[in-house]
């Protein structure tokens, strides 16, 4: 299996623990500790496998956009209409922040050393 391959089921498999875990919070028990250690070592295996140079600008602003919508609680809002809806997204936009802040530092680091050595 060649590396790109990995990272690609690296991202898949991040994505569905993201959303999995996001509904299901409540019954991980033992095991929600590990949804963010998994999801940081899926995040370094896309930044270190799947972006390459032409993808960096567009990753990093998608990933800023992601990072931000996981950092806010907004969506927590739509459970007065909809119980539990907004947490369920909360949650989910939170597990998916958890696993692009890796690859977008890994990301950022690579090309903030690429334009040094341009130098």
């Amino acid at each position: 299996m060649e590396l790109e391959q990995i990272g690609e089921y690296a991202f898949i498999l991040g994505v569905v623990i993201a959303v999995i875990a996001g509904f299901a919070v409540n019954y991980l028990g033992a095991f929600a500790g590990w949804v963010p250690l998994v999801l940081i070592i899926l995040g370094i295996l896309v930044g270190l496998l799947n972006i390459k140079d032409k993808e960096t600008t567009p990753f990093l602003i998608a990933a800023i956009a992601l990072l931000a919508t996981g950092a806010i609680s907004a969506f927590r809002e739509i459970d007065s209409v909809v119980d539990p809806l907004g947490t369920v997204l909360s949650n989910i936009f939170g597990n998916i922040a958890v696993f692009v802040a890796p690859a977008a530092v890994i990301v950022a680091v690579v090309a903030i050393y690429k334009l040094a050595m341009r130098s």
